[in-house]
C-alpha cells in the first residue's frame, strides 16, 4: 500500500486553479449529458413536469452527492478504486464497478462524439445531411475510430491538455448557444416550446418512472456514480471552495441543458418534429434548421464543431477515470495505461458504433447504443451514485471531509451526511410502496 500511495503522488499533476478545475468538469459533464441527452429524455417524458422532476432532484439529492464525491477524491488524491479501498474492503470491489460503469457508458459516449466530429465535417464541406443518410453507410465506425484514437494522443499529455480546451470550449459553446436560442426564439414553434417547458401536467408527478428518469437525468448531468467526480477532485489544488466550485458547474451544467432544450424544441415543432425521436433528436433536427438559415453554412459549421468539442471533452473524462484507475492498480507509465484502455474501447465501442451503420446491430429490436444508454445511463447510475455516497458517510468521519471542502461552514456538511446515510433507507422505502401499490392495483408498473 506504501508503494502504490508514493507511486501516486510522484505521477500525479493538478489543475492549475480553481478555475481551471470549474472549467474542465463543467466541459467534462457538459457535452453529451445536456446538449444530446437532456432534450430527448425531455421529449420522451412530457415536457415540464420531467423538468420540474429533475430540478428538484437535482437540487435536494444530486448537488450534495456530487460535493462529497468531489471532496473524496480530494481527500484519497487517488484514482476511484483508490479513493473507495481507502473506505473499507469492499471498496476496492465498488470502486471497480464504477470504473466498469464508466468503460460501458464512454464505449457509446464515442460513438456520439464522432458523430458529431462527422456533423462538423459535413458542416465544413457544406454537405450537411439528415441522420438516416449520414449513418446509411459506415460513418459511425470509421469516425468512432478516429475520435477513441485522438482521445488516446491528448490525454497522453495528461490534465494539461483537458485544462486548456476545457478553457476556450466553454464560454465560447455557451455563447453560440445563447444566439441559437435567440433565433430559435423566433420560429412559429416557439410559442409550443414555452408550452411543452412551463404547462406542467402535476398529475405526472405521481409516475414512479417519470421519477426515475428524472434522477436517471440528473445523476447523469453531474457524473455522479461514474468516477467523474473523484478522479476530476483528486487533482484539485490545496485553495479550491469545493462547494463553491460544485456549485458553479451545477448551475452551468442546468444552464446548458435548457439552452440546449429551449434551442432545438422550437424547431422540431416548427418542422412538425415529433419531440420522441430519441437518441438522434439533435441530429436529426439541426441539420433541417441550418439548411434554411440565412448563413447556415457558418453557423452550422460553428454549431457542430463545438457540439464535436464538449462532447470530445466527456469522452476524454471518462477515459480518464478508467486510465486514472488502471495506471494506479497495475502501477504502469501513463502511455501504457493509456494505450490499454484505448484498445478495450476500440474493441467495446464497435457494438454501438455498428448498430447505426447497414449491418444495424441490435438487441431485442432496439439498437445496442440505446439499449446500452438506457441501463448504463438510468438506474445503474441511481444505484452506484447512491452507494458510493452510503459508503463515503457511513464509513468516513464527517471531519475528515471537513478538512478538505474548502470552506468552515457545516451547512454542506450537514446536507452531504443526510443524504449520503439515508437516501438508501428512502429508496428502498419507495420500492417497496411501489410494490405494493401495483400488487394492490392501484397504480400499474
Amino acid at each position: 500500500m506504501r508503494k502504490r500511495h508514493e507511486f501516486i503522488e510522484e505521477s500525479r499533476k493538478q489543475w492549475s486553479s480553481e478555475p481551471a478545475f470549474v472549467a474542465s468538469m463543467a466541459a467534462a459533464a457538459v457535452g453529451l449529458g445536456n446538449l444530446w441527452r437532456f432534450p430527448y429524455m425531455v421529449g420522451e417524458n412530457g415536457g415540464g413536469a420531467f423538468v420540474v422532476a429533475y430540478l428538484l432532484a437535482l437540487i435536494v439529492v444530486v448537488l450534495p452527492i456530487m460535493i462529497l464525491e468531489v471532496s473524496a477524491g480530494r481527500l484519497s488524491k487517488g484514482s476511484t478504486v483508490q479513493t473507495y479501498r481507502q473506505v473499507n474492503r469492499f471498496g476496492v470491489v465498488y470502486g471497480w464497478f464504477v470504473v466498469l460503469i464508466t468503460m460501458a457508458i464512454t464505449s457509446y459516449y464515442l460513438v456520439i462524439t464522432g458523430w458529431t466530429l462527422g456533423y462538423a465535417v459535413d458542416a465544413a464541406t457544406d454537405d450537411l445531411r439528415v441522420f438516416g443518410d449520414f449513418t446509411a453507410g459506415y460513418n459511425s465506425l470509421w469516425y468512432f475510430f478516429a475520435v477513441t484514437v485522438l482521445g488516446a494522443i491528448i490525454l497522453a499529455k495528461d490534465v494539461t491538455a483537458i485544462e486548456l480546451m476545457s478553457k476556450i470550449l466553454m464560454p465560447v459553446l455557451i455563447i453560440v448557444m445563447i444566439g441559437l436560442v435567440v433565433f430559435a426564439s423566433r420560429t412559429p414553434g416557439w410559442e409550443q416550446t414555452k408550452d411543452f417547458f412551463f404547462q406542467v401536467d402535476w398529475s405526472r408527478l405521481a409516475d414512479g418512472k417519470l421519477w426515475a428518469f428524472a434522477f436517471g437525468q440528473a445523476f447523469y448531468t453531474l457524473a455522479i456514480g461514474q468516477g467523474y467526480l473523484v478522479t476530476y477532485g483528486s487533482f484539485i489544488p490545496r485553495q479550491t471552495h469545493v462547494p463553491r466550485a460544485c456549485l458553479i458547474v451545477a448551475g452551468t451544467e442546468t444552464s446548458v441543458a435548457l439552452l440546449a432544450g429551449w434551442m432545438i424544441f422550437p424547431f422540431v415543432f416548427s418542422l412538425g418534429m415529433e419531440p420522441t425521436e430519441g437518441s438522434q433528436l439533435a441530429f436529426v433536427t439541426m441539420p433541417r434548421v441550418f439548411e434554411d438559415m440565412v448563413g447556415g453554412y457558418w453557423v452550422g459549421t460553428l454549431f457542430f464543431s463545438l457540439f464535436f468539442m464538449a462532447a470530445f471533452s466527456s469522452s476524454l473524462a471518462g477515459l480518464k477515470v478508467m486510465i486514472a484507475a488502471v495506471a494506479e492498480e497495475f502501477r504502469l507509465s501513463n502511455g501504457k495505461a493509456v494505450s490499454l484502455v484505448t484498445l478495450v474501447m476500440l474493441v467495446l465501442g464497435t457494438a454501438s458504433a455498428l448498430s447505426f451503420t447497414p449491418l444495424e446491430w441490435n438487441i431485442a429490436g432496439e439498437p445496442v447504443l440505446d439499449v446500452i444508454d438506457r441501463v448504463a445511463g438510468g438506474n445503474v447510475i441511481i444505484f452506484s451514485g447512491v452507494l458510493g455516497a452510503a459508503m463515503f458517510c457511513w464509513f468516513i468521519p464527517p471531519e475528515k471531509i471537513r478538512t478538505v471542502l474548502g470552506t468552515e461552514s457545516r451547512w454542506w456538511e450537514w446536507r452531504m451526511y443526510l443524504v449520503g446515510r439515508y437516501l438508501p433507507l428512502v429508496m428502498l422505502l419507495w420500492i417497496a410502496v411501489t410494490y405494493a401499490l401495483n400488487q394492490m392495483g392501484i397504480t400499474q408498473a
